[in-house]
């Protein structure tokens, strides 16, 4: 792992709510693609570094006002075995280098199960494959550590050497999202091609002596009851709890389990022998420490840890979205439409943290301009 950089945003994780972009709008880095787009995180990490963003690919339609509405650019809904190369290439702009980003999904979606025996593996090939054929002057993926040894790591390993044969230099780390001012508990695998020379990996901002907890990022939000909807701003909504449920959240401690409530509480399964290992479940989150992972369920309390460290509720929508390290005013919904905990919940936990997604972009536009692109 690179050795620890100056600190941007360093120690308060409210800081990301600026959005500064660090470079000139008027005079872009490069222009980039973003494959899988989703909700547009990673697109917007690069947005922040001054990158243009041509525009973002991805099957789910729900993600399209997300993404357009942050990152300035246009989301086309298309299946990853629909997308042509020819296409593709000419969304970038030919005057800046040519960045291709993207975070494919391990689990197969819609059609593109159809068919294949190994859809996972299809998906991470094509998307090399399509690289290859595009030549973009980056390719970077990120993605969950575990596929570094998905299927004996052929698919990882396959993918690295489609990219080496065309001539790209690789280089790729496991990073601690902590490292990078998240402030959660989350390891992704990045890696970072270039047909110019080695690439740069980001660099560490943050390290344990400082890391972001709950208590920085969330601490001063307006106050919830569960199934309560904030006055100002409507994605700081809480999920209701049933009766059954507010008494076990009264009786959680943070950074405890099921296992600290009287034996009245605790759920039928977890009385089972085979159910008493599941304890990270149904607990409160620590003020003084990272939140756990931000998952697509976060909003539920017994989805997980992510019970209020105070308050007698899951996480708001927002709350979520701001310890991925969204801005305050990251827009996931349309003023028209009520928010969705469903749909939201899974924009935000399939995230890329913004600011990963950041240290990725200055990684890469460091590279560029020490080769003069």
């Amino acid at each position: 792992m690179s050795n620890k950089a100056t600190k941007v945003g360093a120690g308060d994780g409210r800081s990301v709510a600026t959005g500064d972009r660090c470079v000139n709008r008027n005079d872009p880095v490069g222009t980039v693609v973003d494959l899988f787009c989703g909700g547009g995180a990673l697109s917007y990490g690069f947005l922040l570094e001054g990158f243009l963003i041509a525009c973002g690919y991805d099957i789910d339609e729900s993600c399209r006002f997300s993404f357009e509405k942050n990152n300035e650019s246009s989301f086309i809904r298309r299946d990853m075995i629909e997308i042509n190369h020819i296409e593709l290439a000419k969304k970038f702009s030919p005057e800046l280098p040519r960045i291709l980003i993207g975070c494919a999904p391990c689990q197969p979606f819609s059609r593109y199960s159809q068919g294949h025996k190994d859809p996972k593996w299809q998906l991470f090939r094509d998307f090399a494959h399509l690289a290859v054929d595009v030549d973009p002057d980056i390719v970077t993926m990120e993605n969950v550590p575990q596929l570094v040894r998905f299927k004996g790591g052929r698919v990882f390993s396959n993918f690295v050497e489609t990219l080496r044969g065309a001539g790209y230099i690789v280089r790729w780390m496991i990073a601690n999202c902590l490292d990078f001012g998240v402030p959660q508990n989350r390891f992704r695998l990045v890696l970072i091609g270039s047909k110019h020379g080695e690439p740069n990996l980001p660099e560490c901002t943050h390290s344990s002596d400082d890391y972001v907890t709950v208590s920085q990022t969330i601490g001063n939000m307006p106050p919830l009851t569960a199934g309560q909807v904030d006055a100002v701003d409507r994605l700081h909504c809480a999920s209701g709890l049933s009766e059954l449920n507010l008494k076990r959240i009264r009786a959680s401690r943070p950074g405890g389990t099921w296992k600290d409530w009287p034996p009245d509480l605790v759920t039928k399964c977890h009385r089972k022998d085979t159910g008493r290992g599941y304890a990270s479940v149904y607990g409160r989150m620590r003020w003084d420490r990272p939140s756990p992972t931000i998952t697509t369920q976060f909003y539920g309390f017994g989805n997980g840890r992510f019970g209020h460290p105070e308050q007698d509720r899951a996480l708001s929508l927002r709350e979520g979205a701001i310890l991925q390290t969204f801005p305050r005013n990251y827009t996931f919904v349309q003023p028209s439409e009520p928010p969705h905990f469903t749909k939201i919940g899974r924009i935000i936990g399939n995230a890329v943290p913004v600011r990963l997604a950041q240290a990725i972009a200055r990684a890469i536009k460091a590279h560029l301009w020490e080769h003069k692109l």
